[in-house]
């Protein structure tokens, strides 16, 4: 009879994984790294994860699908305008990367090395496609309130005004003397701006 795993002892092994790979990312981090992260032994790990591949592409899986869900819950609204959704996306996510600051470099890091694998197991095109937000949109178009066809390009700039600056945080706190409460005040602040920045780019 197969030996039930402990799913305490299991889940403490996974967010001690995520902790180590968003910091290293997944060619830097060796397996005795997260056991030690965890509190465990080596062989403890190894019985429940049989490999560190199998255990990043957890990880990895985990914290992009978070990512699309939220947003495909946010696209997915029906009772929200495209203003409204522009709004909660910058909210949510400006929110969740101050809490976990090392998700986009990591997810940047890691697509880049890996993207097919990434392509094969998400959907996002489909959960654009299919969403209400790609019918406000088209909507919006045809009504001449915006001018870009092309509702990608609506999300890329919303999610690279988004993202990009906690990207480019190093240099940006560096070159510019900010302390870590002064970076997230100006990301606080981008909530309100963002929106607004959005509208202007895509009805010009």
């Amino acid at each position: 009879m197969e030996k039930k795993l402990d799913t305490t002892t299991e889940n403490k092994i996974k967010e001690a994984a995520r902790i180590v790979f968003y910091k290293k990312g997944f060619a830097a981090t060796r397996t005795r790294d997260i056991a030690e992260e965890a509190g465990l032994n080596l062989a403890l790990l190894n019985y429940y994860f049989r490999s560190k591949s199998k255990l990043f592409e957890i990880i990895m899986m985990e914290t992009l699908s978070g990512f699309i869900q939220r947003i495909a819950i946010i696209l997915n609204n029906e009772k929200t305008t495209l203003d409204e959704k522009v709004a909660a996306i910058a909210e949510h996510y400006i929110d969740t990367i101050i809490k976990d600051p090392e998700i986009p470099t990591f997810i940047v890091s890691e697509i880049r090395s890996n993207p097919g694998l990434l392509v094969k197991k998400l959907s996002f095109n489909e959960v654009v496609k299919n969403s209400a937000f790609f019918k406000q949109h088209n909507q919006a178009v045809q009504d001449g309130f915006i001018t870009e066809p092309n509702p990608l390009h609506f999300l890329m700039n919303l999610m690279g005004l988004v993202v990009f600056p906690f990207i480019a945080k190093p240099i940006l706190m560096g070159g510019n003397d900010i302390t870590e409460s002064d970076f997230n005040k100006i990301m606080q602040q981008r909530k309100k701006m963002i929106p607004i920045w959005v509208k202007a780019m895509m009805s010009a």
